[in-house]
């Protein structure tokens, strides 16, 4: 499947404004939209690896008059120069991008290695990694990427996730508090689940992860089984947004002795009611506030 994007697109990929693409399109030769038999522009993979080089140059003090007489290869040298540096959050964004489209695993092992390196693994995740599959999220739903550069990228984070809380040892005497986590039913988005997984055992709590896609009847089962002290799950794509609500509800009646913490697109931001054992959880830090005021 061949990826297309909308001058748009690019913006929110590249942080350049939409205006100033139109204006280098007009005055430089290096970008060429290609137009649809209907006269729509629109642009290739190799247009947004064209402006992602350009907008990480430009931002590390190369002229844009410079730029657009380099040919390609010497941009890609001069690019694969800046991954060696440390670079800005957004900067490091784009060149996680150009490793999706590509489908370069090896760049993105140097990239990621080198920020954990540099910041740690949760900050690496919460600074850099979150807003990266926020724009991909974003671009993913409009049909702007393709499914293939979305589950390579998602699957090499989830795999570093898994990494990261298999190399967390806990003695169990030390253990605080019991988790519960799971997706609901036709959930399959993972990797904050994974993530809260990871903040909630690094600060020396229990938890029990049941995962993706959890039927209602199998969550009681282990709930009635393992007795945790919380409940947390993530709301991505279900359930559907009109019954999110009813989800909501019957979580917080049939699990009422327990507080609930809630997170993901469905129920942040959104007209949800939050009985009083139900905690929407806005932001990553919210866990962990809610983490250590618990420990």
């Amino acid at each position: 499947m061949v990826s297309t994007y909308s001058i748009r697109d690019l913006e929110q990929l590249s942080g350049i404004k939409a205006h100033t693409l139109r204006i280098w399109e007009q005055r430089y030769d290096f970008i060429k939209p290609k137009r649809t038999d209907t006269n729509i522009r629109y642009y290739d993979d190799q247009d947004l690896k064209l402006i992602l080089n350009v907008s990480l140059l430009k931002d590390n003090g190369h002229k844009i008059s410079k730029i657009s007489r380099m040919p390609y290869e010497q941009m890609q040298k001069e690019v694969l120069k800046l991954t060696d540096k440390r670079l800005s959050f957004p900067e490091q964004i784009h060149t996680l991008t150009l490793t999706m489209i590509d489908h370069d695993e090896e760049r993105f092992e140097k990239i990621i290695s080198t920020l954990i390196l540099q910041l740690g693994f949760e900050d690496t995740m919460i600074k850099v990694m979150y807003p990266f599959l926020m724009k991909i999220g974003i671009l993913w739903q409009t049909g702007s990427i393709s499914p293939s550069q979305e589950h390579f990228i998602s699957n090499l984070i989830r795999q570093k996730i898994i990494v990261a809380i298999d190399g967390l040892f806990l003695p169990s005497i030390e253990s605080r508090k019991k988790y519960l986590l799971f997706l609901p039913e036709h959930e399959l988005h993972e990797i904050s689940l994974l993530f809260s997984a990871y903040l909630i055992k690094s600060r020396k709590n229990k938890i029990i992860y049941i995962g993706q896609n959890t039927p209602f009847d199998d969550l009681i089962h282990v709930y009635n089984a393992m007795k945790p002290d919380y409940l947390l799950t993530v709301m991505t794509s279900y359930p559907q947004s009109a019954d999110v609500q009813d989800y909501v509800d019957k979580l917080s009646e049939k699990f009422h002795n327990n507080k609930i913490l809630i997170t993901g697109r469905q129920v942040v931001g959104q007209d949800i009611h939050a009985h009083e054992n139900i905690v929407i959880l806005n932001r990553l830090e919210d866990l962990v506030i809610f983490i250590q005021q618990d420990s």
